[in-house]
């Protein structure tokens, strides 16, 4: 799995930076592109980059779909999509970073990214239109060692609080759906595990592939068998671009999955644990 970016706690949200666009993807589709897509996203080219390049957030925060290279460039399955995207229309890339997931959907929501990747949440709707899933990843608990908690249908007590990145799409889950816990938030996802032991709290819930990254750097804590979400992975664009748009890059997402661009770029990026969405599944 690629390194995960870690960065000191703090109360506010990352600031959205451009950085220099990623080298090309090197992934080949196992099917030729769709003529009437391209032709689609061709047409549809000014309204899908308006200003030129297209501008793509990549979330940090998920190092299941990107991280940052060694060079200080960004790289993930985020990245390989965005960059397919943009040859697609044929425009240049600029990949506009963020930390966290709720930067991300703020960014896009607010016009200052083309595309972005989330997870589908019904809060997020308002003001992004969202494609089908291309990817699930499993939402886990963590919890210490000695921890008397053995099932996630013990984390729901009064006496447990619970730690999650602020914004991630499992915030607003369990937001929703946990009713006696206390729910304490890490600035971002990748700092939850460091917050629930600064903390001192009893249950740490993020992507599973973070949390079992963080038990195998800290030591002494151990997931606790199963999930308690499937967060469903897609794309977005600002709603104010119309259904034409939301529908070329849904097709455009649709794709990807079936001609095993998807599948090649997490198995590239080294990717465990993480499915390719069936075909279809639109939010």
């Amino acid at each position: 799995m690629p390194a995960i970016l870690r960065r000191t706690l703090d109360d506010g949200a990352a600031t959205p930076v451009a950085a220099a666009a990623p080298e090309r993807a090197t992934l080949s589709p196992s099917t030729r592109p769709s003529p009437g897509l391209s032709a689609s996203l061709n047409a549809l080219a000014d309204t899908l980059a308006p200003g030129g390049p297209l501008r793509a957030c990549i979330n940090l925060g998920n190092p299941i779909l990107a991280h940052r290279r060694a060079d200080g460039s960004v790289g993930g399955v985020s990245v390989d999509l965005a960059t397919e995207l943009a040859r697609r229309i044929g425009r240049p890339l600029q990949t506009v970073v963020v930390e966290a997931a709720g930067t991300s959907v703020e960014t896009v929501r607010a016009d200052g990214a083309d595309v972005g990747f989330f997870a589908i949440d019904p809060l997020r709707g308002q003001g992004i239109g969202f494609t089908g899933p291309y990817v699930l990843i499993e939402g886990a608990w963590l919890v210490r060692e000695d921890s008397p908690l053995r099932d996630g249908a013990e984390v729901d007590r009064a006496a447990h609080r619970v730690v999650v990145g602020r914004g991630s799409a499992y915030d607003l889950y369990l937001t929703r759906e946990l009713k006696a816990a206390t729910i304490l938030r890490a600035a971002t996802s990748p700092t939850v595990v460091d917050t629930f032991l600064a903390e001192g709290a009893e249950v740490a819930a993020g992507v599973r592939q973070q949390l079992e990254a963080d038990a195998a750097r800290w030591g002494g804590l151990r997931l606790l068998p199963g999930h308690f979400m499937v967060i469903r992975q897609a794309m977005g664009l600002p709603a104010g671009r119309g259904p034409a748009a939301a529908a070329a890059l849904a097709d455009f997402v649709e794709e990807m999955k079936a001609s095993g661009f998807v599948a090649e770029a997490l198995r590239r990026h080294g990717i465990d644990g993480a499915a390719v969405a069936p075909a279809g599944g639109r939010p």
